[in-house]
């Protein structure tokens, strides 16, 4: 998402922008190319030497003091996306205002990129009328506002207005460069692999780790859907995500089965138990008294009960887990369940599948030709199936804008 992206990134004076350090080393680890600005003030709280070393260049600070006669200019056209971050009550009052008051401020007039900014500062003045009336103006004027957190601030006080999570800025950029093709959808997503008890200690489980699942429903998000995920995993999540958790393939049922109904696009990721025991014991087993005799019995195929209840205007997405005969295998369940996609992967393959950082699969259509997708990083597969998304449900309107729901 970000390789190969020109992020301007913007430091102010508030005691946060340390934390800018670590933001800058997120975005460089992810491809992109960093060109950083910090205003004077900036300079009070971080080093500069600290920042150049971890950016893709050196700090610039000054209108004047570079061998570029135009340096906003250069930085605002060349830019895929600005974040500023911390964004002071003052930076926000200037840009809103539009008063070129630095190099910072030069840039973010002489841009038609993105702009991020992420507020930091004390509950009081976050909550002063003065700079929510600034931050309404930037909001529609289209710039993206990452909200600040509660929690501890400077001088020892604790209530709104930390830097968000330097994660949540990242994702927030990402999604400044994202086209918002789901927006207006309701995406229902699941991950993980269930666990059926045994016992109150043992349990029947597959390697699932919920990986691809997350990442489905993260790329769903910043592609402008609202996200339900249903998952088994303790992975973290976006705060923007309505996260359910679950355990059981039962308790999966109940929870895709209560939102399934008002979503428009169902992403079964999850790797559900086929099967479950009959009795789970009430204490666990011992040892001294014998090999237990597990008996089994299936658990609902919850895939199917979604495709045989589909409504129209509902786009499912299954996941085919396979080890061999992977195209018959998936083919034959994409009939069988009543999915519009299905999405296989030979999970014996190398880096394949189950707990790895990367994946290969294959997306079959109901009335597309499949689509490969070679080993890549999980959120570039979790692209490739929303992508996939996009396409049927263009299919299925007949038209060249993706079917949104109607209000």
């Amino acid at each position: 998402m970000l390789s190969g992206k020109r992020v301007v990134l913007g430091v102010t004076g508030g005691i946060a922008a340390y934390k800018a350090i670590e933001v800058s080393r997120r975005l460089v680890d992810a491809g992109a190319h960093v060109s950083p600005i910090m205003t004077r003030s900036a300079t009070r709280f971080v080093g500069e030497v600290t920042l150049s070393a971890l950016a893709s260049e050196p700090v610039q600070t000054s209108l004047w003091d570079e061998a570029d006669p135009i340096p906003h200019t250069r930085l605002g056209q060349s830019a895929d996306v600005i974040v500023v971050c911390p964004a002071t009550a003052r930076l926000l009052a200037d840009y809103a205002a539009g008063r070129s008051a630095d190099l910072l401020t030069a840039t973010l007039l002489a841009t038609r990129a993105p702009v991020v900014v992420c507020p930091a500062m004390h509950t009081e003045m976050w909550e002063h009328p003065a700079v929510q009336e600034n931050l309404a103006t930037l909001r529609r004027r289209g710039v993206h506002v990452v909200d600040p957190e509660s929690g501890r601030l400077a001088g020892g006080d604790v209530g709104h207005g930390r830097l968000a999570d330097p994660a949540r800025i990242v994702a927030a950029v990402e999604a400044a460069l994202t086209e918002p093709d789901l927006h207006g959808l309701s995406v229902l997503v699941t991950a993980g692999g269930t666990r059926e008890p045994i016992d109150p200690v043992r349990f029947i489980g597959n390697r699932s780790s919920g990986k691809q699942g997350h990442a489905i429903a993260a790329t769903a998000l910043r592609r402008g859907a609202k996200v339900t995920l249903v998952t088994t995993s303790a992975l973290a999540v976006p705060a923007e995500i309505d996260v359910v958790h679950v355990a059981t393939a039962a308790e999966m049922q109940r929870a895709v089965e209560s939102a399934a109904a008002s979503a428009d696009v169902v992403v079964m990721a999850a790797a559900v138990a086929d099967f479950r025991p009959v009795s789970v014991a009430g204490d666990k087993l011992k040892k001294a008294d014998g090999i237990p005799e597990i008996r089994l019995e299936p658990t609902t195929d919850i895939l199917a009960v979604l495709g045989a209840t589909k409504r129209p205007g509902q786009t499912l997405v299954g996941f085919a887990a396979e080890t061999a005969d992977v195209a018959v295998n998936a083919q034959a369940k994409l009939a069988a369940k009543g999915a519009d996609l299905l999405v296989a992967n030979d999970v014996g393959a190398p880096e394949t599948g189950f707990e790895h950082d990367t994946n290969a699969v294959v997306i079959y259509s109901a009335t597309a030709e499949p689509v490969e997708v070679p080993l890549a990083a999980k959120d570039a597969v979790a692209e490739a199936v929303l992508d996939s998304v996009v396409a049927c449900r263009l299919e299925s309107a007949g038209s060249s804008k993706p079917q949104f729901p109607t209000k």
